[in-house]
């Protein structure tokens, strides 16, 4: 059978899986599909044939995968093979009759070819930084010494004995800062010291103590009783922090030490763009929900913007859920991609006879477990529950979410395990979002849930349990563009079809929509919001004293608040369905005043009235004049102060242009007054020499 130009090989697993052969040819009609029984064992040669073919193919079983993958790398090792699961997702349920709708649709959707994010290396070298409180410290640095090169840091040596051999550097101090990752550590060290080669019962420590040591390392193993050194230690590259009164668990971080030499490369879980993120403006703070919800400590405040280091970064996704422009994007996968997928299951779902689809989003390592003890033991998934895999539950956002409903689920659960607690606010204050849209556009509530169990026959009882709501409307709408255009795709889709289309929706504190409203009486057209503004919801005029506000644009941040000298704008949040919300309305607008001495239009005339007025009978405004320069525009001002024949800015006068006439002029002058006193005083010769 081909799905989209691959190979699809199906196994019903030794008939475990029963297929209806009436409705498998009316949901499959004219796909020519070839039910196998043994494809891993005795129809493998069905298996080799599709791979000698060398065109990209899916197998529908994932529990022998690696015998496939051994067999297709010695037929033909360029021939693409992806695999899926409908076993445990659809075939080996209390409700597998009515399961071929789904199965058509898991099987659909494994043909796509998801983007590879991009990815950060690490080099680690070996050299590993042991760090306890007594001689457990040494025993695990003697431990690791003959794979790795190690460092011994010991915070009390009163009661360690020295080794016969010190085949590896000891030292005393405290740790009173780590940072860094997998084969980037840097470690301050207060209080140390080396231990002195003479110690006899227990080690003896030198007189002269530093602090504020560095030290650098690869790998860090933190065996101290004390907390974690860094935040989120169970997700942090290289840093090692067990339970030292469970054996077991220091013995198995040790053995997965000793592989973490050489060149790593972890994927760059998230894409930053600067150029949209509303966290600051002029050091003014405004968004900082990813600062809040960010579990591992890689995101720091920068100038006016995040940083995000991928190498902290373990991608829970907890800030592109809750990232009010995009600006901060899951990219595993990379794109768009995870809505293609969303939109061809829901699509191959419906349109092969399926009704009231359930979405079960779940992350690839409790959610599968979950499913598969479900499958084996239990009652197994209802027909109409469509499993989603997600590197992790809590990268989903409101985005997701409406999008999700939009295409026609009709419920969502959202499957949280033990790897998320903690983590889980800012999911669900996405989920306070969609259930506010939903309640408020009257499709009902609870249309999104978490479902943090680890039982899996608990879960089953809730996804078997039925629910009275209203039908959601199919969309056809494609998700694109950035976060803001597609949530807007969704949602006029949600507010299209809904049982009440009201206008206005009320959204709960720290939502990405909403308006904002003016004391227009308080404001004085100083425009330091619209200055402030990162999304453009706030413009000027560059030709008259008003501002507009485009309510659509409006993520929330709050920067117009802050920055406002006067605080006469409050954030209301709110969804606005109408036209209004997307068009520009005047806020606040003025006549502007117009200079006295040439006429041009500038500032706002309340203002400077107001300001004439307050300044009026002032000392530094005594004389008429400097009252009128406030009524002068910014040249004429200028102008006016350098008339001034007393301003100290003025110059010398400026003197006369001279010419040669000027000086010959003057010459001839000079010459007949010398000539008119010579005779005066008889001292003309000129007529005796005649």
């Amino acid at each position: 059978m081909k799905i989209n130009d691959k190979n699809v090989l199906v196994c019903d697993c030794e008939g475990t899986i029963k297929f209806d052969k009436k409705a498998l040819s009316k949901v499959f009609k004219g796909m020519d599909l070839e039910i196998n029984t043994h494809l891993c064992r005795s129809q493998i040669e069905n298996f080799s044939k599709s791979v000698s073919e060398g065109k990209p193919m899916v197998v529908a079983c994932t529990q022998e995968a690696p015998f496939f993958i051994e067999k297709a790398a010695e037929i033909e090792p360029s021939t693409n093979v992806s695999y899926t699961n409908i076993r445990e997702r659809a075939g080996w349920s209390d409700d597998a009759k009515g399961s071929l709708p789904k199965i058509k649709a898991l099987l659909t959707e494994s043909t796509l070819d998801a983007p590879l994010a991009t990815s950060v290396s690490m080099t680690s070298e070996g050299s590993v930084l042991v760090y306890g409180d007594d001689e457990i410290a040494l025993e695990i640095a003697k431990q690791l010494s003959s794979r790795l090169n190690v460092t011994c840091i010991i915070k009390d040596t009163k009661d360690v004995m020295p080794p016969r051999l010190m085949d590896l550097p000891v030292f005393v101090g405290t740790i009173s800062s780590l940072s860094g990752h997998l084969g980037a550590f840097e470690a301050i060290v207060d209080k140390y010291a080396p231990v002195q080669v003479s110690s006899r019962t227990n080690f003896e420590m030198g007189q002269q103590k530093t602090d504020g040591v560095k030290l650098n390392a690869d790998l860090v193993v933190d065996v101290s009783t004390d907390e974690a050194l860094v935040t989120a230690p169970e997700k942090r590259d290289g840093y090692f922090h067990p339970d030292i009164g469970n054996p077991m668990l220091v013995q198995k971080a040790l053995f997965e030490i000793t592989d973490l030499v050489g060149e790593f490369e972890k994927p760059r879980y998230i894409k930053y763009d600067p150029e949209i993120c509303v966290h600051a403006r002029s050091t003014q703070v405004g968004c900082s929900r990813c600062l809040d919800v960010c579990p591992t400590g890689a995101i720091t405040s920068g100038n006016d913007e995040v940083v995000i280091n991928p190498y902290i970064c373990a991608g829970c996704g907890s800030c592109a859920s809750v990232c009010p422009t995009g600006a901060a994007k899951y990219e595993l996968p990379a794109g768009n991609f995870i809505y293609e997928r969303l939109k061809l299951l829901l699509d191959t779902y419906s349109e092969s006879g399926g009704e009231n689809a359930i979405l079960l989003v779940h992350d690839t390592r409790h959610g599968e477990d979950m499913i598969s003890v479900m499958a084996r033991m239990g009652r197994g998934l209802p027909a109409n529950v469509l499993p989603f895999a997600v590197n992790e539950v809590t990268q989903i956002g409101f985005d997701f979410m409406s999008v999700a409903l939009g295409y026609g689920a009709e419920k969502i659960y959202i499957l949280t395990g033990p790897g998320n607690v903690g983590e889980t606010d800012g999911l669900l204050g996405q989920i306070d979002l969609i259930e506010a849209i939903s309640s408020g556009l009257s499709y009902g509530e609870n249309r999104v849930s978490i479902i943090d169990l680890i039982d899996p026959d608990a879960l089953a009882e809730v996804l078997y349990d039925k629910f009275d709501l209203p039908p959601m409307a199919k969309g056809d709408f494609i998700a694109m563009g950035g976060k803001r255009e597609i949530v807007n795709l969704a949602v006029n889709h949600l507010h299209e079809h809904a049982p009440s289309p009201v206008d206005l929706v009320a959204l709960p504190t720290g939502a990405p929509f909403g308006t904002i409203e003016v004391n227009t009486d308080g404001c004085t057209l100083c425009l330091s919001c619209v200055s402030a503004c990162p999304t453009g919801a706030l413009k000027d005029n560059p030709d008259a004293p008003q501002f507009t506000f485009t309510e659509t644009n409006c993520v929330q941040c709050g920067l117009c608040k802050t920055i406002c000298p006067e605080s006469v704008i409050t954030l209301k949040p709110r969804y606005n369905f109408t036209d209004e919300g997307r068009s520009a309305k005047i806020v606040k607008e003025e006549d502007p005043f117009e200079c006295v001495k040439c006429g041009k239009p500038f500032g706002v005339k309340s203002s400077i009235s107001k300001m004439v007025e307050q300044l009026t009978g002032h000392s530094m405004f005594s004389d008429e004049n400097a009252l009128d320069r406030i009524k002068m525009c910014p040249d004429c001002r200028v102008v006016d102060i350098f008339d001034e024949p007393d301003t100290p800015l003025a110059g010398a006068p400026k003197p006369k242009t001279r010419t040669a006439d000027n000086y010959l002029k003057e010459r001839d002058e000079l010459r007949e007054e010398a000539s008119d006193f010579i005779k005066e005083q008889g001292l003309d010769r000129s007529e005796d020499e005649v």
